[in-house]
C-alpha cells in the first residue's frame, strides 16, 4: 500500500512533496528581492515564501497559507491504478481544489460515478452502487464516509453539480475515499493474486485439494 498522503501546508516541516510524491522534510526559506536600481539593496517580501523538498530539492512558492507554485492544489495525486480514463477529472479536480472546491467536489463526484461503472456496478446511482460494494466486502465506513459529505443517503447531491455546502475539507474527503476504493477494490486483490501466482505449484495443489476437503466435509454436513 502506497504511504499515506500528507498534504502540503505553510510552515509544516514535512508533508509529501508535489514534485516527488515523497513524504519529506521541508526547508523554509524567505523570499528576497533584488532592486538593481537601488545598488543591488535586497529586501525582504513579508508574505512570500518557499518551501525546499529535501528528498528531490523541488521547490514550492507561497503567499501567506496559500500555495501558488505548483498550481496543483494541496490534494493527493491519484492511485497509480485509478482507470487511465478516469485521471484527467481527477487532476483536474487537483488543479481547481484551491481555487473552486465546490467544482472539484463536482468533478470527483463524476469521477466516483465513473469508477462504480469501471467495477462492475451499474454506474447509475452512486447509492446503490457502494451498497452492492459493501456487501462485496467493501468497508461500510466508505459507505458512512461518503454519506458524510452528501454522496450517498438522503441528502446526497447528484454527481457534476455544484452545491453550495461543499467546501475543501468536502472536496478532500472525497479524494481520500476515490483513492481508498481504487486501493480496496483494484489494486489490494491484484497483489493477493500475483502473491499467490508465485506459489510453487506443489504448494498450490495442495492448498485446492485441502479447500476441497474443507467444502466437501461441509457438504456432508449440511
Amino acid at each position: 500500500m502506497a504511504a499515506k498522503y500528507a498534504a502540503p501546508e505553510s510552515d509544516k516541516s514535512a508533508f509529501t512533496c508535489v514534485h516527488c510524491g515523497v513524504y519529506a522534510s521541508q526547508s523554509w526559506h524567505d523570499v528576497l528581492l533584488s532592486a538593481a536600481h537601488r545598488g543591488g539593496d535586497r529586501f525582504g517580501y513579508p508574505h512570500a515564501k518557499f518551501a525546499r523538498c529535501l528528498s528531490c530539492g523541488g521547490f514550492s512558492i507561497w503567499h501567506g497559507t496559500r500555495q501558488v507554485y505548483p498550481p496543483a492544489g494541496p490534494a493527493p495525486p491519484p492511485e497509480p491504478d485509478l482507470p487511465d480514463e478516469l485521471v484527467p477529472d481527477y487532476e483536474e479536480a487537483r488543479d481547481i481544489l484551491t481555487r473552486s472546491p465546490r467544482g472539484a467536489a463536482a468533478l470527483l463526484r463524476l469521477v466516483l460515478q465513473k469508477l462504480m461503472a469501471y467495477l462492475g456496478e451499474d454506474g447509475e446511482n452512486i447509492n446503490a452502487d457502494i451498497g452492492a460494494l459493501v456487501r462485496k466486502g467493501l468497508p461500510v465506513q466508505v459507505q458512512q464516509a461518503l454519506d458524510a459529505v452528501r454522496v450517498v443517503g438522503n441528502n446526497a447531491v447528484h454527481p457534476g453539480e455544484l452545491d453550495l455546502r461543499d467546501d475543501h475539507a468536502t472536496a478532500g474527503q472525497l479524494f481520500e475515499v476515490i483513492n481508498f476504493i481504487v486501493q480496496d477494490r483494484i489494486s489490494r486483490p491484484r497483489d493477493l493474486q500475483e502473491l499467490y501466482d508465485r506459489l510453487p505449484q506443489g504448494a498450490k495443489d495442495a492448498i485446492a485439494k485441502r479447500d476441497g476437503q474443507v467444502q466437501a466435509a461441509g457438504q456432508g454436513s449440511s
